[in-house]
């Protein structure tokens, strides 16, 4: 009976150690995203890998394997496995999103797939696995995007960026404001117009913009810093 209690803490604890450590790894890779305005974010990859690693944990521990006479019947521990990569689609499908020939969120959900596989390494207790994993995974969100950027960017059609920027201004002046942004900027591929905003009586304009400049939020400060009826700009570069 002693013996049965010692292996059951033991088990708990290991079980406690897996899920917080998927826990930790998932946040490791949530962080990158969240810092990079991704709406899969730090909650979802973490909630994933978490909730991978005790899916996998159940797999191993929750199914005992049953006793027919004298012959034991075989207990299949990767079929939870399965289901977990099968599930892990819908969530990661629901990140991409398509614009026209654009396809955004390819890498989120790459990352959530591999969010899912790390939980899975730590419920089955290979640890190591999951930490390299997620140190490979975070170094190539940070370290390739720079190399894409500085080198491979400047010669493919990724050097086009695309940026979305937002402008309010006086309602009496948003008609003006809207056929000067038309005219001064020929690769815009989305814009919307609020009129009227009974709280601060601005129009506020939003619109996506296609670049090759190589400092394009510069670029776009100065063609607007020209409109003087504009009391307010956000720029923010899309990407993924």
């Amino acid at each position: 009976m002693e013996y049965l209690r010692i292996d059951l803490l033991a088990k708990t604890s290991n079980i406690m150690f897996c899920i917080l450590l998927s826990f930790i790894l998932g946040f490791a890779i949530g962080l990158e995203r969240e810092y990079s305005n991704k709406w899969a974010g730090l909650r979802t990859h973490i909630l994933v890998c978490v909730g991978s690693c005790v899916f996998t944990i159940l797999s191993i521990y929750a199914f005992p394997v049953l006793m027919a006479d004298n012959a034991t019947s075989t207990r299949d521990s990767a079929r939870i496995a399965a289901q977990v990569l099968t599930g892990i689609g819908f969530i990661g499908g629901g990140t991409v999103l398509r614009h026209g020939s654009s396809i955004y969120g390819l890498t989120t959900a790459s990352t959530l797939w591999t969010a899912a596989a790390i939980g899975m390494a730590c419920g089955s207790g290979l640890y190591w696995l999951g930490v390299v994993t997620t140190i490979l995974s975070v170094a190539v969100l940070i370290l390739v995007r720079i190399f894409e950027k500085n080198f491979i960017g400047k010669h493919t059609s990724k050097a086009i960026k695309r940026l979305k920027v937002s402008i309010t201004c006086p309602v009496s002046l948003s008609d003006e404001v809207f056929n000067k942004i038309m005219q001064n900027f020929s690769t815009i591929v989305e814009i919307n117009r609020k009129r009227y905003d009974k709280d601060t009586y601005q129009s506020k304009i939003v619109f996506v913009f296609e670049s090759r400049e190589r400092h394009p939020i510069q670029f776009i400060n100065d063609v607007v810093s020209e409109i003087k009826e504009i009391n307010n700009v956000s720029i923010v570069e899309l990407d993924e």
